[in-house]
């Protein structure tokens, strides 16, 4: 294929990032960078009313988060801007002119329509097939307006003029716009153009079958970047919801993903989309971060989430965030994983404490306490060896001292290495904090 590709996504700025819009502009940018093409941001902002400079923001924020560079659009050149329909409305007055003076238009009460030729119209598409549309009966398919009567485009319009004067060579787009098609090819040939090729993706559905909705919580992209999760690994998973490497595989580097990727093997039945399987793959990228960049992302979350890391020394912090790595999915789950840390103030598990602070725990625990205060090498080694060694002494497996001392310093039953955050809280803290779980309960 050749390498005049050239693709576009084409939001409308009047609402937040769907997870549905980022998978299309996913899908586009990986045939452009498959291809060696061009991949194009046009941004729809025709519905004045409707338009928020936030909800531009979060389209811009949330293709960067992504990585999904675009190589012409808003803020980068391109000999075919500009990139927002509002300041093209010359050109579209052109355009409209030129179907007027070929008979194409008429005027209905102010509003102007395109006349349709009342024909079959066959979209030959690469995912859906060949599909023959009947627009022969008025009464099903009435005359589209391209223009309101307060002088405003309708998107039918200025989507396809856009297409032919972007050089747009494929529209990638939801399956929800399949029916637009063969009016928009009705728009191209009285232009005498010819029709970019079209490729309608399937839709993404919730796991109980209904569309995913901007209401619902997983549907924004800025709802995954403010709970920690990784780029790579929400764009591995999009890439997966409809396409298909054939091969079963579910986490697939980028570069592999744009070196195979093929709209040919776009499904056409409707993608489910997991929540868990998506929280899954986040934990395996996870995993592969190194030292300094789980450090980051970590300290980053900490502190939006209100945990004050500048009372602590730093080679504490990072001793203390290492004992996470591999342990948590999405960095969301860091505060209440690893907060024991970094306040005195703990809470308590209720359930948890029922069931580790008994009567017959609570002497076990003054064991251990008497224990550790014994140890000069207050290491991850030597405090393994002494837990042991004292359920050993009490004649008891080492879970049943584990677990109330893992509860008395953390507040929690569950985190990291109970042995590995004793060395890293220090003797002091550890003593302080089962003493005061004696005391307390």
């Amino acid at each position: 294929m050749p390498s005049d590709i050239r693709v576009r996504f084409a939001p409308s700025p009047t609402g937040y990032l769907h997870i549905g819009g980022a998978r299309t502009a996913l899908f586009n940018w990986l045939f452009a960078r498959h291809h060696g093409g061009k991949f194009v941001l046009r941004i729809e902002d025709t519905d004045i009313k409707r338009n928020t400079e936030e909800a531009m923001a979060a389209i811009y924020d949330g293709l960067q988060w992504l990585g999904l560079n675009w190589d012409e659009g808003p803020h980068v050149r391109g000999e075919f801007g500009p990139y927002l329909q509002s300041e093209r409305t010359e050109l579209y007055a052109k355009y409209l002119k030129k179907l007027q003076d070929t008979g194409h238009i008429f005027d209905d009460q102010g509003a102007l329509r395109f006349r349709s030729p009342r024909e079959h119209v066959i979209v030959d598409d690469i995912v859906c097939g060949k599909i023959d549309f009947d627009l022969s009966n008025p009464a099903t398919h009435p005359d589209m307006t391209i223009r309101r009567p307060d002088g405003s485009w309708i998107f039918h319009f200025v989507n396809v003029i856009d297409d032919l004067e972007m050089k747009i060579s494929h529209v990638i787009r939801g399956e929800d716009h399949l029916s637009n098609t063969p009016k928009h090819i009705e728009i191209i040939r009285a232009l005498g153009a010819t029709p970019p090729h079209y490729a309608h993706i399937p839709l993404i559905l919730n796991r109980d079958g209904s569309k995913m909705s901007k209401r619902d919580e997983g549907a924004r992209v800025e709802y995954y970047i403010r709970r920690g999760y990784l780029p790579a690994a929400v764009r591995n998973y999009l890439c997966l919801l409809g396409w298909s490497p054939k091969d079963n595989r579910e986490k697939i580097d980028l570069d592999e993903i744009i070196r195979i990727f093929d709209l040919k093997n776009i499904g056409r039945s409707s993608a489910t989309f997991d929540p868990d399987k998506l929280h899954w793959l986040n934990g395996e990228y996870a995993r592969e971060l190194s030292d300094s960049e789980f450090y980051g992302l970590a300290v980053a979350k900490l502190g939006s989430s209100g945990v004050n890391l500048d009372k602590f020394p730093e080679t504490y912090v990072r001793a203390a965030l290492q004992t996470c790595e591999g342990k948590i999915n999405t960095f969301d789950e860091l505060p209440a994983y690893c907060g024991f840390y970094f306040t005195d103030d703990l809470n308590y598990d209720p359930e948890a404490v029922t069931k580790q602070f008994t009567p017959e725990n609570k002497p076990r625990l003054r064991e251990v306490s008497d224990a550790l205060r014994t140890l000069e090498q207050f290491d991850a080694a030597g405090i393994e060896a002494t837990l042991k060694a004292t359920a050993k002494k009490l004649g008891l497996k080492v879970g049943a001292i584990v677990h109330p001392t893992r509860l008395a310093v953390t507040g929690s039953n569950v985190g990291p290495s109970l042995y590995h955050l004793i060395e890293v809280l220090g003797k002091e803290k550890v003593l302080a904090r089962i003493d005061h779980a004696l005391a307390t309960f």
